[in-house]
């Protein structure tokens, strides 16, 4: 009997009642679906409340009927089945053929989880106990460089998931750094052209300076590159200092640490044993900063803090495993998106937080879900029919409102917006009239951060007057957007924040059918990379090649020979 046709998503009795019903509903403006609701009910009926977070999905273009039928292809896509393989360790990640547990990297000490008949709890606190040493070694001012003089600046060397996440984390929880440790700053590095890292090595002293090297695979050429350059530096700067019998392998080992699931490779580089933290195949990078990838983070807010943020990660992961898909917050979460973007055709999504501390989430939503789930092939390898993830971008709010607002306001390309904010600010400042100033302003932030998504709603609604405008001040509303208010930014709840983006991201990708822990596209991409590289550099023969990309190395060719020393 031959194989029957894999069947996709879009062929479920959900999704096809799910298009009917789009039909009818598409033209119902959010100002209509708010007049509807004559009681004041559809902020409970649209939030939900956990982990320190307010989740209000009320100005989504839905109402309780798009709800249930969209729970209702989350049963028949098997979510809830699929979350206890995500958790329970099954190898979710089909194209690979191995876990997905960056949940792990969270669980607490005296959880068990086994996966191939290991306890990868106790391997991961073994891990986190490691990193702990060699924060607090840093912190007391223990680690000495090559020739004796305490390190006092730390620059991670990582790419992707290796950078964004620490540094977002770091930057946004800079607040919490302990007040009693050795003075440290930590610098993030990951462009591959030395822009980054040249910027820090023109100004920095290699006797106090030490480097994180960190790669799942440890071949990654953006970050061995920028490594090699920073062991050069380190060994040509202290020779010009008069450091000449310092043995190379001594520099490396005082002034590097590993970090990376290839514990071979990371030795044949030089890295001490003693210097090198682990992490495992089955954590994807981009949700790797629970772990020893995140030693930057521990560095800047220390590891009691940085247990806190794995606390808070771990309390929506609970949340995520118990609670009914009607009231699961990521559940919710990923649901909107769904409708958004399978049935009312909304492909851009823009995220806007309210509070500068945030200001690299944007960025690092944005590897976390168009690395994830940029797919158009299924788990079966059926070609996906239909929309996966949409496009994102975003910046910070305030700064954001004067620079692409105008496009969401009154342009042509339909957005859907998800705005974030913390409730609270500035309570621990002393001073009472610091406090006092400071306070309003925040205020007046989340003054803007409501009216902004108030507007997108309702349009010329939301204007109080009655005066006649002419065509182009006229706002149209009907945009959806999504508010996420955290009661304070603190380690717990920026933990509970990251998570639930990650569960989003997975619910979606199990409705699509689609595997959101590979990046075949990005393989492909350094595999392509390195063949026009030795094009470039002489190594191989332009044959074969687009008249295109032939024209581009020829423009760089000629250059090279007006310009010889260039």
């Amino acid at each position: 009997m031959a194989n029957a046709e894999p069947t996709t998503p879009d062929t479920l009795p959900a999704w096809q009642a799910l298009l009917r019903h789009a039909e009818r509903h598409r033209a119902t403006h959010l100002k209509t679906l708010f007049a509807r609701d004559c009681q004041g009910k559809r902020f409970a009926h649209f939030s939900r409340r956990v982990a320190g977070l307010t989740l209000d999905l009320s100005k989504q273009r839905w109402d309780e009927p798009t709800l249930a039928q969209l729970l209702a292809l989350a049963r028949q896509a098997g979510v809830a089945d699929a979350i206890d393989g995500l958790l329970s360790g099954r190898r979710v990640n089909q194209s690979e053929d191995r876990p997905a547990l960056h949940t792990a990297l969270r669980l607490p000490a005296d959880a068990t989880l086994s996966v191939d008949g290991e306890d990868v709890v106790a391997a991961v606190h073994q891990s986190l106990a490691q990193m702990e040493t060699l924060v607090k070694r840093l912190h007391a001012g223990q680690w000495r460089g090559a020739t004796g003089k305490p390190i006092k600046r730390v620059i991670n060397l990582g790419v992707g998931g290796s950078d964004l996440g620490p540094q977002m984390v770091a930057h946004a929880l800079a607040d919490f750094r302990p007040d009693d440790i050795h003075p440290l700053k930590v610098h993030f590095a990951s462009t591959m052209d030395g822009s980054q890292l040249a910027d820090y090595l023109g100004r920095l002293d290699p006797e106090t300076t030490l480097f994180v090297l960190s790669s799942k695979s440890f071949t990654t050429v953006d970050t061995l590159s920028n490594a090699g350059t920073a062991r050069d530096w380190l060994l040509s700067r202290l020779a010009r200092k008069g450091a000449t019998s310092i043995r190379p392998e001594l520099v490396i080992r005082q002034h590097f640490i590993g970090v990376s699931a290839s514990p071979e490779k990371m030795t044949d580089w030089g890295i001490a044993p003693a210097h090198q933290l682990r992490f495992w195949e089955w954590v994807g990078g981009r949700y790797s900063l629970w772990g020893t990838i995140g030693l930057p983070i521990a560095l800047v807010i220390g590891m009691a803090n940085f247990r806190r943020l794995l606390a808070g990660a771990h309390a929506l992961d609970e949340h995520f495993a118990s609670a009914p898909l009607a009231d699961n917050a990521p559940v919710m979460l990923a649901l909107a998106g769904i409708w958004n973007v399978n049935f009312l055709d909304i492909r851009a999504h823009s995220i806007l937080p309210y509070d500068g501390r945030l200001e690299y989430f944007s960025a690092y939503l944005e590897q976390l879900e168009m690395e994830s789930n940029g797919k158009s092939v299924t788990r079966d390898g059926a070609s996906a029919g239909y929309s996966t993830c949409p496009v994102l971008w975003g910046q910070l709010g305030p700064n954001a409102q004067h620079a692409f607002y105008q496009l969401l306001h009154q342009g042509t390309q339909p957005v859907v917006c998800d705005f974030i904010a913390p409730l609270s600010r500035y309570d621990g400042v002393s001073d009472p009239d610091t406090r006092r100033l400071l306070q309003s302003q925040h205020r007046l932030t989340l003054a803007n951060c409501f009216a902004q998504s108030r507007l997108l709603m309702l349009g010329d609604e939301a204007i109080a007057d009655d005066a006649p405008r002419p065509a182009h001040k006229r706002y149209r509303g009907n945009q959806p957007s999504t508010t996420v208010l955290l009661d304070r930014l603190t380690p717990e709840t920026l933990g509970s924040l990251i998570a639930l983006y990650e569960h989003k991201v997975f619910v979606q990708a199990t409705i699509w059918d689609i595997n959101p822990f590979d990046q075949w596209g990005v393989e492909l991409g350094k595999q392509i990379a390195g063949q026009t590289q030795r094009i470039l550099e002489g190594d191989a023969a332009p044959d074969g090649m687009d008249p295109s990309t032939r024209g581009l190395m020829e423009a760089f060719w000629q250059l090279g020979r007006k310009n010889p020393a260039g």
